[in-house]
């Protein structure tokens, strides 16, 4: 592989990749809707018992 091939091949895997901040902010969001999911399972089965 030559330098122009694997400049080519880099900036390729940076273009394809998400930015950092959205990221955080999915991996943010997904880590709340799953503990407001699990309160509400909570809230239901305490509720029901």
């Amino acid at each position: 592989m030559n330098d122009a091939s694997a400049h080519a091949a880099k900036t390729m895997d940076e273009e394809d990749r998400a930015p950092m901040g959205m990221t955080v902010r999915v991996v943010i969001y997904l880590v709340a809707v799953h503990f407001f999911a699990a309160f509400l399972f909570l809230l239901f089965f305490l509720a029901g018992g």
